[in-house]
């Protein structure tokens, strides 16, 4: 029986700069490293970083991951990772349900940034 979910999974070519970039430039917490790659976060769900060895790994570097993170502040926070260079697909952007940005990787590999905050609210506790 499944209990729970415990990590989805991101590929790059290069791992070095990869963990620095989840590590450095967006803050997560590294859980464990080592030839496998990186794995970030404090608890499950973990974001694997790992390297693409495998030719159906190597055709999925630098797509839409489809993960979305949570971020509470996400205007200060987003403010933050262009002072750090990230890359911005789509600036923080006002919609009916929070707001949204998009970022890639240096791999090109693609994260929304999410806030659940609605015009005139204040942020949720």
């Amino acid at each position: 029986m499944i209990k729970q979910m415990h990590s989805v999974a991101v590929f790059v070519n290069d791992l070095e700069p990869a963990i620095t970039f989840y590590r450095d430039a967006l803050g997560l917490p590294v859980n464990k490293a080592g030839s496998f790659g990186a794995e970030f976060l404090a608890e499950p769900p973990y974001l694997g970083v790992h390297p693409a060895t495998h030719p159906d790994a190597k055709a999925l570097v630098g797509r839409h991951t489809g993960i979305t993170f949570y971020v509470p502040g996400l205007l200060h926070f987003c403010g933050d990772l262009h002072a750090r260079g990230v890359k911005f697909l789509s600036e923080p952007t006002q919609m009916a349900w929070g707001i949204m940005a998009m970022i890639a990787d240096p791999e090109g590999n693609v994260f929304a940034l999410w806030e659940d905050s609605m015009p005139g609210e204040a942020e949720p506790a």
